[in-house]
């Protein structure tokens, strides 16, 4: 029933947003029907000017992407792990995580131009963020029985941190590494909207200066489309590691 609702109702609303672009209930100008929008996108697939635009977005995401996950992890490792390197950096932390990506584009600019560089810090910024809270939580949320039974049995410090508090904080880890992807694609657009020549970001922004709403609309679909796939996919490989790792994959 549910995944009925969850087919149907979509569809309804084009359908109404159709009628309504077509019938003069929505100017068509500003809110394009959805045969437009898709008309918009199959002439810019066959042209290869959406896909040359995608390719230097995902080429910018997968650069700040890594170097803010590998980060993240990198950091938020330490953090939870030695008090004083928390105490240190928590403060820090506290200040820069609510300052929202898009703030940063002009310093960054400033700083480092508009090139693919600045590109990239951006989107290293964006996803460091979740990744270093969902790695510290992972690690803080450890079982302490299970440390006190190494304590006790005294294993190792590094043994102890590979055995037991590793596998213990993976499932944070990997939900932090989804939403640091998620972080990673909006920030791409949020800098390409504002300093870029290239990228799905700037399709969006040459379409409001030419007040071509066909293919703005076109783009922010493609964005929203992109980003459900993404995170779908990522949650999709998370859920099957951890249900391997817990021993009870389908035999299928």
């Amino acid at each position: 029933m549910l995944l009925c609702i969850a087919i149907v109702f979509p569809i309804l609303v084009l359908l109404f947003w159709q009628y309504a672009s077509t019938h003069g209930l929505l100017k068509a100008s500003l809110v394009p029907a959805p045969l437009t929008i898709v008309k918009t996108f199959i002439s810019h697939v066959e042209s290869g000017r959406l896909w040359m635009n995608l390719s230097v977005s995902f080429g910018r995401v997968a650069c700040g992407y890594l170097i803010g996950a590998v980060a993240g992890v990198v950091v938020g490792f330490l953090m939870g792990l030695f008090k004083p390197i928390n105490a240190a950096l928590s403060g820090i932390v506290s200040v820069l995580r609510p300052i929202p990506t898009i703030a940063l584009v002009p310093i960054v600019i400033l700083l480092a131009g508009i090139g693919f560089f600045s590109k990239v810090v951006i989107i290293a910024f964006g996803s460091f963020w979740p990744v270093l809270l969902n790695t510290i939580h992972g690690i803080q949320s450890v079982d302490g029985k299970l440390l006190e039974v190494a304590y006790t049995y005294r294993i190792p410090t590094m043994k102890t941190i590979w055995r037991i508090i590793v596998p213990s904080s993976i499932p944070a880890i990997l939900t932090g590494l989804r939403l640091g992807m998620s972080s990673a694609w909006m920030s791409v657009v949020a800098a390409e909207m504002i300093a870029s020549s290239t990228g799905i970001g700037y399709l969006i922004t040459l379409s409001r200066e030419t007040a071509n709403a066909r293919v703005m609309y076109m783009c922010v679909l493609v964005i929203g489309f992109i980003g459900l796939v993404i995170d779908k996919g990522l949650t999709y490989l998370e859920n099957y590691y951890l249900a391997k790792t817990r021993g009870i994959v389908d035999s299928k």
